[in-house]
């Protein structure tokens, strides 16, 4: 009997953060930290022989308002799922991705970008947990255990082989091969890298960001962020409270949020450099690759952006031009693992370090799946690469997050650990979830 999907459930869940002003920055002062979430049920058996029934859960990230608008999105794309076979191979895999953001009709509202490239994202996401799962493999080492020739069949190269060829792809893969096995036992006995941002949301006040950042480097991180960007001289005097809490030793990286014109961003790190950031994060607009040269070309230190970059042709004329120290891929932001495994080899071919952005919920437990596997079987190094922690909402996860003396722990269970728990699903289904209807009451009983 051949195993299909059988089912696909899409939820609207938001997390009020903003109550806390967790997540605050620059250009999002009151995010409610959301996910338009979607489930794909299937008569599969699991990799034990269970009865059946595994599931894919897949997400895209967005800060509130708007989550109704992703959740369509994914809903639209239900028709190539439902009764399709279970993906389980890398062939599998690719013919999905291509279906997804090929659909000449749907594609018409990016190309390849934007709500529904993000959809498309989300739902590849969740195909890939399934696979996981049905091999028994977390996904990184599912990952990491195709042959150079699957993996690259997975990436779409159109637009790209100006900068990078299939060819080229697989000899990156095929150099990275030999050490396969022991950089996974070492990821899985050390950890990976990590670096915080909670100390650093710009609605905290000084004496917070002081105790959190020392807090920080107690529990081991060798780099925090801050957010910046809200008024010259508060940056200024809360880098410098940063500075003297944690020391030379500790890297201090500084975030935008695209707050600035690239004439105020040169200004701005200027006037920021002599506290040693690590690097300026998304200091304009993510589409201006032109821009962000300038702002590299202008000032004394690095750059980084990524997050909400589209897709892989802006990030490879953001490589070719020069204009990024640091590639910062989103799990959630382009069309999933296959586009990101593009950004990734994009990186190795330019030598460019990826360090991930995962300051939303679900992210830190996607994107360390992918820094690993590229760990693992495409750079072959953790040099200069850290992942974003940031250390909320990861209880609503059946497999959060483990972070042990600032370092991610490799995930061992199958699966993409994107699995929320379903009485937070229920709790923060907007916006009849119990959580929503408590905030609406309490907003009312107010006025």
């Amino acid at each position: 009997m051949s195993q299909t999907v059988t089912d696909f459930e899409v939820h609207d869940i938001r997390f009020p953060t903003s109550e806390q002003l967790d997540g605050s920055d620059a250009m999002n002062p009151d995010p409610d930290y959301s996910a338009a979430y979607v489930v794909l049920r299937t008569d599969a058996a699991d990799s034990e022989g269970g009865d059946g029934g595994i599931e894919g859960h897949g997400f895209c990230f967005t800060i509130g308002r708007g989550n109704e608008v992703m959740a369509a999105a994914i809903e639209a794309l239900r028709s190539y799922l439902i009764g399709r076979p279970v993906p389980r191979t890398a062939a599998d895999l690719g013919a999905l991705y291509r279906d997804l953001t090929h659909d000449s009709q749907l594609r018409w509202l990016g190309p390849e970008k934007g709500v529904m490239h993000m959809a498309a994202g989300a739902v590849v996401n969740a195909a890939w947990d399934l696979a996981a799962k049905h091999a028994g493999r977390p996904v990184w080492q599912f990952l990491a255990e195709m042959t150079p020739e699957e993996l690259v069949s997975l990436v779409d190269f159109r637009y790209l082989t100006d900068a990078l060829t299939p060819d080229e792809a697989l000899a990156i893969l095929r150099a990275a091969e030999p050490g396969r096995a022991e950089r996974a036992e070492r990821l899985r006995a050390e950890g990976y890298p990590a670096y915080t941002t909670s100390p650093g949301w710009l609605g905290y006040s000084d004496d917070k960001l002081v105790r959190l950042a020392k807090e920080a480097v107690a529990d081991g991180f060798t780099q925090i962020k801050l957010k910046v960007g809200g008024d010259i001289g508060d940056d200024v005097r809360r880098l410098a409270l940063a500075r003297e809490a944690v020391g030379s030793d500790v890297r201090i990286a500084v975030d935008a949020n695209q707050r600035w014109d690239v004439a105020a961003a040169v200004d701005w790190m200027t006037a920021l450099a002599p506290y040693d950031p690590h690097w300026i994060e998304e200091p304009t607009s993510p589409d201006d690759i032109l821009g962000h040269a300038a702002v590299r070309a202008g000032q004394p230190v690095k750059v980084a952006t990524g997050e909400h970059v589209a897709n892989r042709v802006v990030f490879k004329q953001l490589l070719q031009a020069g204009a990024v120290d640091f590639v910062q891929i989103d799990a959630a932001r382009v069309a999933g693992v296959n586009e990101n495994l593009a950004i990734l080899l994009l990186a190795a071919k330019f030598g460019v370090p990826v360090c991930p952005h995962a300051g939303g919920v679900g992210l830190c437990e996607l994107v360390q799946h992918l820094s690993m596997f590229d760990y693992v079987a495409v750079s072959g190094t953790w040099e200069d690469r850290v992942i974003e922690y940031v250390d909320h909402l990861h209880e609503h996860f059946v497999d959060p997050t483990v972070i042990e003396s600032g370092r991610y722990t490799a995930p061992a269970s199958p699966g993409f650990s994107a699995r929320m728990h379903p009485e937070s699903i229920a709790a923060h289904r907007y916006p009849e979830g119990p959580v929503w209807q408590a905030r609406r009451t309490d907003e009312e009983d107010g006025r």
